[in-house]
């Protein structure tokens, strides 16, 4: 109000956009509160430019979480296949019995390797849901285990609280091998079809609204393969999911994508990597932009410096993906296939290092753990980062083409993280790095995209200082901060 209180009304009617040329400038809305009403004006803030909205700057800034893959066929000790997976029903559905089922050993795992947030596959291609659903009947109230009372969303999301880690869903929509749902169309003709096709398109939008109001504020709702587009015939999510979830990331359908695949499951992304795009939307399979998928993925690789949309990249790999294996799902005898620390610290550099969030896929077994071995990769992994980044020998932030790092005295260097301040959007184009040796300036690094962060290495070099120069932006750069590293190999 303008004296400054709040007012919390009961309802909200009658919105107007007043438009000048065209363009929106001004929201209307009276609302009421009890017997006495009022009207409200919002301006309507015009972005000459993209930038992130605040659920997209909160997922970069979290830089490294983790997806939990867990299904049905975790239970049937045979190898995962994609294509058989999709379109066969697994025959017993209660070999779901996770014994030793623990979340919080799940959540430490990723707390110690760093990860900021965690997203669990509430459903995948099977259908069936991890959780109490009311509308999906393909759920754990059809389990013996636990006699149909268990609820792993609602543990995952306890543990979730308990370590400090953002939760997210993943649901799988698009394909139900239990109710012949391919690519998001029932199987059948006509009438048949049709009914349900309906049927299907409610059940999905219940499940929504049921994971987006059981279980508290979510981080990101992760349709696996996109949610479509409700045009085509698609169940209508974002609606729900902005409802009742205004604070979590959409990912994704073909209305709105708040994030991208980074085009490949190698953990990676290619450089430069900006966080812009030429579309609102990455689209979904036969349904996405023609020429996003042009070229091996290059649009979803290295976004568009020119783009009018802020749609940051994401890479992901699962953990167990190492010496010709690439296994989302627990499998029996992979242990030999988990990343060597080496392998994810590259993966590391080339996808934080580069302007993207990482998600490490990760898989509980059939006792309901995560196995040792991962568990203990994880930690190393988390050791690892801290090591070479918690602590920098200076930093500082600024902002114009040049930006000057002194050190106390002439120090050896080899790594330089360097950030821009998102919030304002993308302004650099090119720049230089360079260090002051034995009283001149010596290029040590150059590069394009800098974006929520960007690591750069070089081979060790003594300096005074260091000097970030911009030689193209195209408005005035924004460093949030940049910050110099001398790290040693480890012993």
């Amino acid at each position: 109000m303008a004296d400054g209180s709040e007012l919390i009304p009961d309802r909200l009617e009658r919105p107007f956009v007043y438009q000048e040329n065209g363009k929106p400038k001004v929201l209307s809305l009276t609302v009421k509160k009890g017997d006495e009403s009022y009207s409200i004006f919002i301006p309507i803030k015009e972005n000459k430019y993209p930038v992130p909205n605040k659920r997209q700057i909160a997922w970069q800034e979290a830089e490294l979480g983790v997806v939990y893959h867990y299904d049905l066929h975790v239970f049937d000790g045979e190898k995962y296949r994609q294509g058989s997976n999709r379109i066969n029903p697994i025959s017993d559905y209660q070999i779901f019995n996770p014994k030793q089922l623990n979340t919080d050993q799940w959540v430490k795992a990723a707390k110690d390797a760093g990860a900021k947030f965690a997203i669990l596959t509430a459903t995948h291609e099977t259908g069936f849901a991890l959780y109490q659903s009311n509308v999906n009947p393909y759920s754990l109230k059809a389990l013996k285990w636990k006699d149909g009372k268990g609820d792993i969303v609602a543990d995952f999301v306890a543990s979730c609280r308990k370590y400090g880690i953002k939760p997210g869903i993943y649901l799988g929509i698009r394909w139900n091998s239990f109710l012949g749902v391919h690519n998001f169309k029932v199987n059948g003709e006509g009438d048949f079809r049709e009914n349900r096709q309906k049927w299907y398109n409610k059940m999905v939008e219940g499940m929504v609204k049921e994971i987006c109001t059981k279980y508290g504020d979510l981080f990101e709702i992760w349709f696996d393969g996109g949610a479509d587009h409700p045009e085509n015939g698609a169940p209508d999510v974002l609606p729900i999911v902005r409802k009742y979830q205004p604070n979590c990331l959409f990912y994704h359908n073909g209305q709105l994508a708040e994030a991208r695949w980074g085009g490949s499951e190698s953990g990676t992304v290619d450089y430069p990597n900006w966080s812009t795009f030429p579309y609102i939307s990455t689209g979904t399979g036969k349904n996405a932009q023609k020429n996003i998928y042009k070229d091996d993925y290059k649009l979803l690789k290295q976004g568009d410096a020119n783009g009018k949309f802020w749609v940051p990249a994401m890479a992901d790999a699962p953990l167990r993906g190492y010496n010709g294996r690439h296994e989302w799902f627990w499998e029996p005898g992979d242990e030999a296939h988990i990343f060597p620390l080496d392998n994810l610290m590259d993966m590391y550099y080339k996808s934080v290092g580069r302007n993207s969030t990482l998600i490490m896929g990760l898989t509980p077994n059939p006792e309901g753990l995560i196995p040792e071995p991962d568990v203990k990769r994880l930690k190393e992994w988390g050791d690892e980062i801290k090591r070479r980044f918690q602590n920098p020998i200076a930093s500082t932030s600024g902002k114009g083409k040049e930006l000057v790092v002194k050190l106390h005295k002439k120090t050896p260097i080899n790594h330089i993280i360097i950030q821009e301040d998102i919030q304002k959007g993308e302004h650099v184009r090119n720049y230089m790095v360079e260090g002051w040796v034995d009283g001149k300036w010596i290029v040590l690094t150059k590069g394009e995209s800098i974006g929520h962060k960007r690591i750069e290495q070089f081979k060790t070099v003594k300096v005074g200082k260091i000097r970030l120069k911009v030689l193209k932006a195209n408005r005035e750069p924004q460093i949030k901060k940049i910050s110099v590293y001398n790290v040693k190999p480890k012993l």
